[in-house]
């Protein structure tokens, strides 16, 4: 067996941190995972029920840049900071670590950034990367991804917002929903129609919050507040063609592309939150008593605590499996059904192990204090696991299209 880190109760933490073998992770990550806990513990931790109710403060972003802990590869020329032998398991590392705070997206930036920046990087121009990238990667400035509308979610081929061509310049109109880190990002990367209906008429542009026409209003969520979830009116906002990325009606692309990173890095962070339910259940079924015995004693407690480490397991396997392909450079558009089950695998084991936890905590669960209130506050956040990033339903519907599509293809 290798040397242990963190709790040593079994299933608390991923099976190579107890010692378990694995071909993925080198010493290097362990210094990664040590780095981001030792962050966690000493900077977010201590004040996260503080800031549930405040937001976080800004500052605390420039502290977890000027450490590494990154939820993008920033180029190097820029200030990046990220090992040279970075691959997808420090981002497994980063999301799992991260969501040990107990909910409440508290460090919710380091997701927004790792979403809205990667098109910047793969298709902006020199000089918009100029422009955008040292102040983000010193982690004074914020970008976030604005694609869903009203009538657009996981249907992306349908969004409204346009972008008409003037000259040297696009002039916007339209509304975004649900854009998280809205009210304190600098720059939107956007998703707009520049061409015809569906996905082929759809461009990403980089607005920028100073931008005349462009309104931002709060909205107030389920799980929590903090990570400032938003509501954007685009009016007439003239934007710069030279803020384009890529070409012009060949952003769905680009798009897609980046969902399936969406997808698999929010399945790295729920199931974390899946595994402190398990953590927080047994720990607490040991020292609970009812009847005269302590919870753990009783065998249906036993087995609610055993199908959540059955399903925990299971997802973190699946995690390892889709985190190899992407680091052997599998094709994007390849991954997308495997990225979609696993996003689905990981919020329905959330769902399942946010109920268990609930039930075993008994009353202790439905109060916003005591023993219980990191389950009461997780188990707000399900939905904010299983909507974002496509929906249960559409994404599994996605996967057997696909798989039909190949299938008739192959005249099988």
């Amino acid at each position: 067996m290798q040397e242990q880190f963190g709790e040593k109760i079994p299933f608390c933490e991923p099976y190579w941190y107890q010692g378990g073998h694995s071909p993925y992770y080198t010493e290097n990550h362990k210094k990664y995972r040590a780095l981001v806990r030792d962050f966690v513990e000493r900077e977010v931790k201590p004040n996260v029920d503080k800031w549930l109710k405040t937001g976080y403060p800004k500052e605390l972003h420039q502290k977890s840049c000027e450490l590494g802990v990154e939820s993008v590869v920033y180029p190097r020329e820029f200030g990046g900071k990220m090992p040279q032998d970075y691959d997808p398991f420090y981002e497994m590392i980063l999301y799992d670590e991260v969501a040990r705070v107990g909910g409440g997206m508290v460090l919710g930036h380091i997701m927004i950034n790792g979403l809205g920046l990667p098109p910047i990087i793969a298709a902006g121009t020199p000089e918009l990367k100029k422009r955008v990238l040292p102040d983000v990667v010193a982690g004074k400035k914020f970008v976030c991804l604005a694609i869903t509308e009203p009538t657009a979610g996981s249907d992306v081929a349908g969004i409204r917002a346009t972008a008409r061509r003037e000259g040297d310049f696009y002039i916007v109109s339209g509304v975004k929903k649900w854009i998280t880190g809205g009210a304190y990002s600098d720059f939107f990367t956007t998703a707009v129609r520049t061409g015809g209906e569906g996905m082929g008429g759809i461009s990403l542009l980089v607005l920028e919050k100073d931008m005349p026409g462009i309104t931002i209003r709060k909205m107030e969520t389920q799980f929590d507040t903090s990570h400032n979830t938003t509501f954007i009116t685009l009016e007439d906002v003239k934007v710069p063609v030279a803020n384009l990325l890529g070409k012009e009606n060949q952003g769905f692309k680009l798009i897609m592309a980046n969902f399936n990173h969406e997808r698999f890095i929010i399945a790295a962070e729920t199931c974390r939150k899946a595994r402190i339910c398990y953590e927080e259940s047994i720990k607490y079924a040991l020292q609970r008593r009812t009847f005269g015995k302590r919870l753990v004693e009783h065998q249906i407690i036993r087995y609610k605590l055993a199908e959540m480490a059955r399903l925990i397991e299971a997802l973190y396997d699946n995690l390892e499996r889709v985190g190899f392909q992407f680091k052997s450079n599998v094709p994007d558009a390849k991954l997308g059904g495997q990225c979609a089950l696993l996003k689905v695998n990981a919020s329905r084991t959330f769902e399942f192990c946010a109920r268990e936890a609930a039930q075993i905590f008994g009353g202790n669960s439905i109060v916003k204090e005591g023993k219980g209130k990191i389950i009461e506050r997780l188990y707000r956040e399900v939905r904010g696991s299983a909507i974002p990033g496509g929906s249960e339903e559409i994404l599994l519907d996605f996967v057997i299209r696909q798989a039909a599509t190949e299938a008739t293809k192959s005249k099988l």
